[in-house]
């Protein structure tokens, strides 16, 4: 089958072809149909993670190995089925969960895949992604009706929205007046912004260097926008907000926006870490025992919380992040992965197969 894959650290994808598995059990194997390009995409393309003082981790010491196949915001067609699946081959449009663990640890067993501590599995890391013209499933339980979504808003909502929806939850308060941050409003923060406004938040302050992007996200529900290029950009939050946060999610997640959404939380609040930007935290640890300060990360999120969120869009008018959509072609991955990298899209590019 048709990939196209980054052959190693730094390199630009190329059209390759793989051979196509054999399918037991209730495996299946999907026509790519929509495939979104997501920034993590561009960190694995340059191989390695920045983890601050410790240094750059190489994509090798995450299970991971050249030549990548990315792209995990899936939608497509099932085109075979192993013997065990009930899932016929057709032309129903599904979403692929890609976040898939090893199936035998206790987060798997809770069906918090996300969480794996086992080998895991996820589509574009350790297995094939999207970037391709078929991808192999593990199962057919990763697979969720698209039902009258738009097909390619929908793809997304297996990555940025699904990591929204699951920060947005570590980050809601009962006190839906209380000021809540949104640090970095790209496509996963415009979807954060959303789902907050969606689930009912009444006070949403959206953050970013973009002017652009705070426009996107003042679009998408944010009650109040800050430019954050200021010489107290968390005193800056606060004042927009009006009042300490309850909670800030912090979607680029380096050494100046987590010190910024620390600074801003008042007595109790939450930091919910989300961004692979890299850096190094760097804040007062007195300041968090006496503010009774929360720190939790949050890496995409789980089965159950996807098939959660394909219910809200569907029921409710959710604001979409805006959608460039290009071919499914090896020219187009690279340019997608240099406009995330030179911060010249807005939103979202989701590749469509011809």
């Amino acid at each position: 089958m048709k990939v196209f894959e980054v052959p190693s650290a730094g390199a630009p994808a190329q059209e390759a072809d793989h051979p196509t598995p054999e399918l037991t059990g209730a495996d299946v194997l999907v026509r790519v149909t929509n495939s979104g390009v997501c920034h993590s995409d561009v960190h694995c393309a340059e191989g390695y993670f920045d983890m601050g003082d410790a240094g750059k981790a190489p994509v090798e010491s995450l299970g991971m190995a050249f030549p990548l196949v990315l792209g995990h915001e899936i939608v497509g067609e099932v085109i075979a089925a192993g013997p065990d699946a009930s899932v016929q081959p057709g032309a129903e449009k599904y979403i692929v969960f890609p976040w898939i663990g090893c199936g035998e640890c206790a987060a798997c067993a809770e069906d918090r895949e996300n969480s794996c501590t086992g080998a895991r599995r996820n589509l574009s890391l350790q297995l094939n992604g999207g970037f391709s013209r078929e991808v192999y499933v593990p199962h057919e339980r990763y697979l969720i009706p698209v039902g009258d979504l738009d097909p390619s808003w929908a793809a997304t909502l297996a990555c940025s929205g699904v990591t929204s929806y699951s920060a947005v939850t570590k980050a809601l308060t009962p006190e839906a007046d209380r000021p809540i941050a949104v640090i970095g409003t790209g496509g996963v923060g415009l979807s954060a912004v959303a789902l907050l406004k969606a689930r009912g938040h009444k006070n949403i302050v959206a953050a970013d260097v973009s002017e652009d992007s705070l426009k996107n996200a003042e679009a998408a529900g944010a009650t109040a926008t800050v430019l954050t290029t200021g010489e107290d950009p968390s005193g800056d939050i606060v004042k927009a907000g009006g009042g300490k946060l309850a909670s800030a999610i912090d979607f680029v997640n380096n050494g100046v926006t987590s010190s910024t959404a620390l600074g801003a939380l008042g007595t109790g609040g939450k930091l919910v870490s989300v961004g692979l930007f890299g850096g190094q935290l760097q804040f007062p640890t007195t300041l968090v025992a006496l503010q009774q300060l929360k720190i939790e990360g949050n890496f995409v999120g789980s089965l159950p919380e996807l098939k959660e969120l394909v219910e809200l869009a569907k029921s409710t008018d959710l604001p979409q992040l805006p959608i460039v959509e290009k071919p499914l072609e090896a020219d187009e991955v690279n340019a997608a992965l240099k406009a995330i990298e030179e911060r010249t899209v807005s939103g979202r590019t989701v590749l469509v197969a011809g």
